[in-house]
């Protein structure tokens, strides 16, 4: 299985002033903190080795999640330093603790689907980036993809138009290449690298059919805390 880095450095600005203090992988979600539930997730779906490239706050992070035994997998730390570096500055410096193909997680998503499938499809192709898309209709945030038999032909999530039926799952797999030949220590979003993999047609999508679950704004922890009630028994 492939090893997973985790965007935990933002600075959660629609959950202030919660995330003033706070982190947002550590709000509480069902009890416990949210990178609880999402690491036993990834353990469950056969990951075992996990970077959490982290930001604001991030000691706090390190300090509740340790070395990640109690969940199962073996965690490591990549620390933006003194200025936030986006998502995709973050991965470029992570990248000296990463593999040669890796996943990318959000830090607020809780994504319940195949990662081994996901996995394999990105392993068995040759595109250096692969996407998961979601066919959301606009129904749990704002549709940013147009794709057409599981081929992508536009993503933009600051342009929208009237044919993006799909959504950015928020789940991706890379080469280190893709991120290596960004200058380092600059600020880059993860969004940018897709458009960039797609406009050079090194770009992959691989369609999920389960929902995502998200923290980023206060309906979604509600949202979340909801399924994670109704599928699992503690």
């Amino acid at each position: 299985m492939l090893q997973c880095a985790i965007l935990c450095g933002g600075l959660a600005t629609r959950l202030r002033p919660v995330t003033e203090t706070i982190p947002k992988s550590l709000i509480e979600v069902r009890g416990e903190p949210f990178i609880a539930h999402q690491l036993r997730l990834l353990a469950d779906r056969g990951v075992r080795d996990v970077v959490l490239c982290v930001g604001h706050l991030g000691e706090r992070i390190e300090g509740f999640v340790n070395d990640g035994a109690r969940f199962g997998l073996r965690v490591s730390y990549s620390f933006d330093g003194p200025k936030l570096l986006g998502t995709g500055g973050a991965i470029r410096k992570a990248l000296p603790i990463l593999d040669p193909k890796f996943f990318v997680l959000y830090g607020d998503s809780y994504l319940a689907c195949d990662y081994r499938a996901v996995a394999e499809a990105f392993i068995g192709g040759h595109q250096r980036g692969l996407i998961t898309i979601y066919r959301n209709d606009g129904a749990y945030d704002r549709s940013n993809v147009e794709a057409s038999d599981g081929v992508i032909t536009k993503y933009d999530k600051h342009s929208p138009t009237p044919d993006m039926r799909h959504i950015d799952y928020g789940l991706g797999a890379f080469d280190k290449s893709a991120f290596a030949e960004l200058p380092p220590d600059q600020v880059f979003d993860l969004a940018d690298v897709y458009h960039n993999l797609l406009i050079s047609g090194d770009l992959a999508a691989y369609e999920v059919t389960e929902r995502f679950y998200e923290i980023g704004s206060r309906q979604g922890i509600t949202d979340l805390e909801q399924y994670l009630s109704e599928t699992i028994v503690r």
